[in-house]
């Protein structure tokens, strides 16, 4: 098991939220982004398993921005599996749950939807980079993802948002990118703008 919280929601026909943190953040970081996007969804939040200098993270970096392939597969399906274990032990339906991540958090939702058909009914992604490059997505026709970019992000340039969209896209994500002229940090106008494409796409 992954070291989580899991808060029963008030309306269980809504999306069941996966709470992906940032590097140094925690299970509690993005509590408040969940009421925000959808206030009655149950909530299941993760924190990551690695550590980084006593930082939490969900896989192992070599380097700012170079990913640890063979951890990062690892993780994925650690993370994986633990939905699976989870949905069974709070008794939600395992094709309900929409990743809500940030920097890292984000990066190992996009590694799922890269790696696992139907892993998740949606994803909204805060900053994500490109998870792994030069392997085949499955098709995820009709996915919705929402991607919240910076402009001036130093961890995450323009670039890597724009090829992200583009391999998401080809593979048949309907992917939602909202630009800001900011750098890494998450604005609050970027969480208003993933709730709204929330209810529009996961809520009909």
């Amino acid at each position: 098991m992954m070291k989580h919280l899991f808060n029963k929601g008030t309306d269980l026909t809504k999306p069941v939220l996966l709470l992906l943190h940032g590097t140094g953040g925690n299970e509690e970081d993005l509590l408040s982004l969940a009421e925000m996007i959808s206030p009655e969804s149950s909530v299941l939040s993760v924190r990551g398993n690695v550590s980084e200098n006593g930082m939490p993270r969900f896989f192992r970096r070599l380097a700012e921005g170079v990913f640890d392939e063979e951890d990062l597969i690892f993780r994925t399906k650690e993370l994986h599996d633990f939905i699976d274990e989870a949905a069974g032990k709070y008794e939600f339906d395992r094709d309900q749950v929409v990743a809500v991540g940030y920097s890292n958090g984000a990066n190992i939702a996009g590694s799922l939807i890269f790696h696992y058909k139907n892993s998740l009914k949606g994803a909204i992604l805060h900053h994500p980079m490109v998870p792994r490059r030069g392997v085949e997505l499955p098709d995820l026709s009709g996915l919705p993802v929402f991607i919240g970019a910076g402009k001036n992000d130093p961890i995450c340039p323009p670039e890597e948002t724009e090829e992200l969209e583009k391999l998401l896209s080809s593979a048949g994500a309907e992917v939602h990118v909202k630009w800001e002229n900011m750098g890494h940090q998450l604005s609050r106008a970027e969480v208003e703008e993933a709730a709204e494409w929330f209810h529009k796409n996961l809520m009909s």
